[in-house]
């Protein structure tokens, strides 16, 4: 809370003024910041696997969703122009909305059905076309380890749309560090980067069901519990 204050402050002040470029790398400072104060304070360490198959150019990053680690731990690992797909109401909080509003974000009402998919197309495809990458989690909402809920289709159609391939990323932070909780379990998050998915081609229903396979597939075989396992070192 008190980096957000920090940091986001500062961003929500000067933020109109500075070059989106400058504003992630501050940002990812602040996520660089929070990752080594939860290793040193919670004993909460990271390690990611297949970093190889982070891209060069633009895509689509669609990534599990079940804590709080990964909106940290994506901005100090993805390139620095990269803007997310997130609920309204994050705007509407004090300090931390104004900072929000500074990256570009696309905004989304969740109960304006087509009109938001419209949305995240529209504003999607000008960021992607503009060389920045778009970071979407799929579930629309935090879950909590084992639990499944459907995939919104709005990241692979904008893909579909765009032609712009998806970065596919699971990892199991939420056992670690709860949906809705304070609490941060010691041990080891494994975080895992899978290959790019061609969008070329295939409707948005099939791109969001190879995703949600990856994912979901990937997920089911990562530790549940708050201890340190050997993770394989291959994965398709």
């Amino acid at each position: 809370m008190l980096s957000v204050a920090l940091f986001g402050g500062a961003i929500a002040i000067v933020g109109r003024w500075v070059p989106f470029r400058l504003l992630g790398r501050v940002a990812r400072i602040w996520a660089r910041v929070n990752l080594i104060a939860l290793k040193s304070l919670c004993r909460l360490d990271y390690r990611i696997e297949g970093l190889e198959h982070l891209p060069t150019s633009t895509c689509i990053v669609m990534s599990k969703h079940q804590s709080a680690w990964e909106t940290i731990a994506l901005r100090a690992l993805l390139p620095v122009e990269h803007s997310w797909v997130l609920k309204r109401e994050l705007l509407d909080i004090p300090i931390l909305g104004a900072a929000l509003r500074r990256f570009r974000v696309i905004a989304i009402d969740r109960s304006a059905g087509r009109a938001a998919l419209k949305q995240l197309v529209t504003e999607g495809q000008r960021l992607l076309d503009t060389g920045h990458w778009v970071v979407i989690f799929p579930e629309g909402t935090r879950v909590s380890p084992g639990e499944r809920v459907p995939y919104n289709v709005g990241g692979a159609l904008l893909a579909q749309r765009s032609g712009y391939p998806i970065l596919p990323i699971a990892h199991n932070a939420g056992v670690f560090w709860g949906r809705r909780s304070l609490i941060k379990r010691g041990g080891t998050i494994q975080l895992v980067i899978g290959k790019s998915i061609n969008s070329t081609g295939k409707s948005a229903q099939e791109l969001s069901q190879e995703t949600e396979s990856w994912i979901e597939g990937v997920v089911a075989s990562l530790p549940a519990r708050a201890e340190n396992r050997r993770v394989p070192t291959q994965r398709g």
